[in-house]
C-alpha cells in the first residue's frame, strides 16, 4: 500500500513559478518511477511529467517540455513538479501517480498504468 500526498497548489499570475511535492508513504519510496497528471475542467487527465527511480530518466508532455522540471528526493520520500513559465492553460487539478510495478520512468506515461494515485492539489494560473 502506498499512500500520496500533493501539496504546494495555488492561485498565480501567467509567467509566475509554483514548486509542486507529492509526500509518499507506505511501500519502499525508492523502488518505483512516480510522475504527475493533471486534469483540466471537462478534459480528460492528462501526462504531464514521470521520473525513474533513479532520477536519472525523465519524460515529459510536449506542452510542458521545457518549462517544468521532475525532481526525487529518496531520502525525504518526495517528488517534486517545478513549473514556471506558467500559462493560463496550465490550470488543473495536478495529480501525483505511482507505477509499482516499474522503475522506469517510461512506465508512468498512461494513466492505465497506474497504480496509486493522490488526492490532487489544485493549480490555477490567471491571465
Amino acid at each position: 500500500q502506498v499512500q500520496l500526498v500533493e501539496s504546494g497548489g495555488g492561485l498565480v499570475q501567467a509567467g509566475d513559478s509554483l514548486r509542486l511535492s507529492c509526500a509518499a508513504s507506505g511501500r519502499t519510496f525508492v523502488t518505483y518511477a512516480m510522475g504527475w497528471f493533471r486534469q483540466a475542467p471537462a478534459k480528460e487527465r492528462e501526462f504531464v511529467a514521470s521520473i525513474s527511480w533513479t532520477g536519472v530518466n525523465t519524460y515529459y508532455a510536449d506542452s510542458t517540455k521545457g518549462r517544468f522540471t521532475i525532481s526525487r528526493d529518496n531520502a525525504k520520500n518526495t517528488v517534486y513538479l517545478q513549473m514556471n513559465s506558467l500559462k493560463p492553460e496550465d490550470t488543473a487539478v495536478y495529480y501525483c501517480a505511482a507505477n509499482l510495478g516499474s522503475p522506469q520512468a517510461m512506465a508512468v506515461r498512461n494513466s492505465g498504468d497506474i497504480n496509486y494515485w493522490g488526492k490532487g492539489t489544485l493549480v490555477t494560473v490567471s491571465s
